[in-house]
């Protein structure tokens, strides 16, 4: 590095931590330039500084959207040290090195417009990043002390940290830029498609004339990682969650006990979303039990006790060790239902009580508690291939009950509509081919992840026993022959909720109407896999 005083150039937005940076560089004999905000910043705490005005000769211009494009500014970040030719061109031109770039960017997610479209910072950036080689960039605050400490002890930073702070400066750009991208372009994959879905025979999703397109040519995708987690699905798997711009996971408080694993994680935004559904549907408080992705336990009451106690009395062997939300407040009855129920590896709720804590205050190590803001649905699914993804639609459910059509002479009623739109969303979040059984605003049999209809409708029937007398059913798929809707029937199933759309229909209601059951189509089919 060359023996003239270093120069560091500081434009930031979140001005944390810039007083102590700055006062550490001049305590170090570093010469500081700053423009705009960040130069106020630094007069108003008495730090000596030349304002990027004075450096470049030009006043800001266009409402502060010029203000570092120019080469005073550039040419000292760009310069290759080790190339005469670029000293030259320094000298000539009056034009001092630039050592240290601290930048970071307007914050465009937090209110996106074109005027938090940012230019010159991520500009200033991505310079000082290419040329790591001679010139450091620092883009987060929380690297200011690790910086300061470095320079005082070695009196610069070496090429290790150059170039890490340069890798997490072009991540930063590629984040920012995909934001942009994904506003420009639309929803994006955080957008909301909560009502876009086709309604075809069987559940089938032909094109939709008019309908927005949710599947652009390209996606930006950047994840943030946001925290390392216990394992992955696995003790020897490693595994972690990302951020995609954001959503309720950033909120969500953890009340205690162990750390997260992948599959804590998985099976908790399973259960928050589906308690969340139900208890939209219903108005009441839902209760949802979820084991390896897949409900156990559902049931919805006036209060967060009732629905727990029949939540976890649906399954109670494959409620232990499971994933329980409560949607609003879990008050003490409630905890005390939690606390003498099956062992629970989550509980997920908007708030628990004093009393709730306390109640299980014995499980706190084993069971993590987790204070939640109500659960987002992204626009998009993306799963990972092999050099490569799948992406589709978000599958959504609430507002299908507008559409469903009774088939048989019999109606179902009130009572037997509830319970079929209560079973009807678990069904849709149970894994395919999936029969659930639902009586007196709770399951009592879930039957899933079978590679045919009839098995599911066997699991559901033996899980539930006698409780399957006078209950309702929902299959998440047409039934493709009577067999399956047969085995309902004999087992005490008054009524039945299915897509519709199979070339067997007619046989298939009319084995309903033989044993005086009722049926709604809702044209929608709802695998899960």
């Amino acid at each position: 590095m060359s023996s003239a005083p270093r120069v560091a150039l500081l434009s930031v937005y979140d001005k944390t931590g810039l007083v102590e940076l700055a006062a550490g560089l001049r305590a170090l004999q570093w010469e500081l330039v700053a423009s705009g905000g960040t130069a106020a910043a630094l007069a108003a705490a008495g730090i000596h500084h030349e304002t990027v005005e004075a450096v470049t000769g030009s006043a800001e211009l266009l409402s502060g959207r010029v203000k570092t494009l120019h080469p005073a500014i550039h040419a000292g970040i760009l310069a290759d040290r080790g190339r005469p030719e670029h000293l030259a061109d320094l000298a000539r031109a009056g034009i001092r090195a630039v050592d240290l770039v601290v930048v970071n960017l307007y914050p465009f997610t937090s209110d996106p417009s074109v005027e938090l479209i940012d230019v010159g910072g991520p500009t200033m950036v991505r310079a000082a990043a290419k040329n790591h080689a001679w010139v450091g960039v620092v883009t987060d605050p929380g690297d200011y002390p690790a910086v300061l400490a470095e320079l005082r002890e070695a009196g610069d930073l070496s090429s290790q940290t150059r170039r890490r702070l340069a890798a997490e400066a072009f991540a930063l750009t590629a984040r920012y830029d995909a934001a942009v991208t994904a506003w420009l372009a639309g929803d994006g994959v955080r957008g909301d498609a909560g009502r876009r879905r086709a309604h075809g025979a069987g559940g089938a999703s032909p094109p939709r004339p008019g309908a927005p397109d949710l599947l652009p040519e390209r996606l930006e995708l950047v994840l943030d990682r946001v925290e390392v987690l216990r394992y992955g699905e696995n003790p020897h798997q490693v595994g972690a969650r990302y951020r995609i711009g954001g959503g309720w996971w950033d909120d969500v408080t953890q009340l205690g006990g162990a750390a997260l694993s992948y599959l804590n994680v998985l099976d908790t935004e399973a259960a928050w979303q589906l308690a969340h559904e139900c208890a939209a549907s219903s108005g009441l408080v839902a209760a949802v039990v979820v084991k390896h992705a897949s409900p156990c336990g559902v049931a919805v009451a006036g209060s967060a006790s009732a629905a727990l106690e029949g939540a976890l009395a649906a399954d109670p062997v494959s409620a232990f060790g499971g994933i329980v939300a409560v949607t609003g407040l879990l008050d003490g009855d409630a905890g005390s239902v939690l606390a003498g129920g099956p062992q629970a590896d989550v509980v997920v709720a908007a708030a628990f009580a004093d009393e709730a804590r306390a109640a299980l205050a014995s499980r706190r190590r084993a069971t993590r508690l987790l204070a939640a803001p109500p659960p987002q649905r992204s626009a998009l699914e993306v799963r990972m291939l092999d050099g490569g993804a799948l992406v589709q639609e978000a599958d959504h459910v609430l507002d299908e009950p507008g559409t469903w059509r009774v088939v048989t002479t019999r109606q179902p009623s009130e009572a037997e509509l509830a319970d079929l739109r209560l079973a009807w969303l678990v069904a849709a979040r149970t894994t395919s081919n999936a029969i659930v059984l639902a009586s007196g605003g709770r399951t009592v049999g879930i039957g899933g992840g079978q590679p045919n209809r009839v098995g599911a409708a066997a699991i559901a029937v033996a899980q539930a026993g006698e409780r399957t007398v006078g209950s309702v059913a929902a299959s998440d798929a047409f039934f493709p022959f009577a067999d399956g809707l047969d085995a309902l029937a004999a087992a005490g199933v008054t009524a039945v909720v299915q897509p519709g759309g199979s070339v067997r229909d007619a046989e298939v209601v009319e084995a309903a109407e033989r044993s005086g059951m009722a049926m709604v189509h809702t044209g929608v089919r709802h695998f899960r896999h």
